[in-house]
């Protein structure tokens, strides 16, 4: 039985978000918190505490057994952009996009 966490609107590049998306994909719960644990990436934080979600949802169910978890599918999907304003010269302005991700985390049962 699967279970699942989103996380929307993190203030995360997708890009950078991916890159620690593709580390912990497949593997062991409790595996996957310890390396993210010890990643200096802002995502592997928020990644972190997505997965720690899932598995108080695993054990609110009451369904799954907790220790068998595993990450059986996690995705970095882009969300809006906020839009801000930066003066340059000669009255001009510069439009810089401040990027944000929706990131899914499923959990399965080995």
């Amino acid at each position: 039985m699967e279970v699942t966490a989103k996380l929307k609107y993190a203030k995360v590049g997708t890009q950078k978000a991916r890159l620690v998306a593709d580390v912990v994909r497949g593997q062991d719960v409790n595996t996957a918190i310890k390396n993210l644990t010890f990643m200096k990436k802002k995502s592997a934080l928020l990644i972190k505490k997505l997965i720690e979600s899932a598995v108080a949802n695993a054990e609110n169910k009451n369904v799954i057994d907790v220790d068998n978890l595993f990450v059986k599918k996690i995705t970095v999907d882009q969300g809006p952009s906020a839009k801000r304003f930066r003066p340059r010269a000669q009255g001009r302005a510069f439009q810089i996009k401040k990027k944000m991700s929706h990131i899914n985390v499923v959990l399965d049962e080995r």
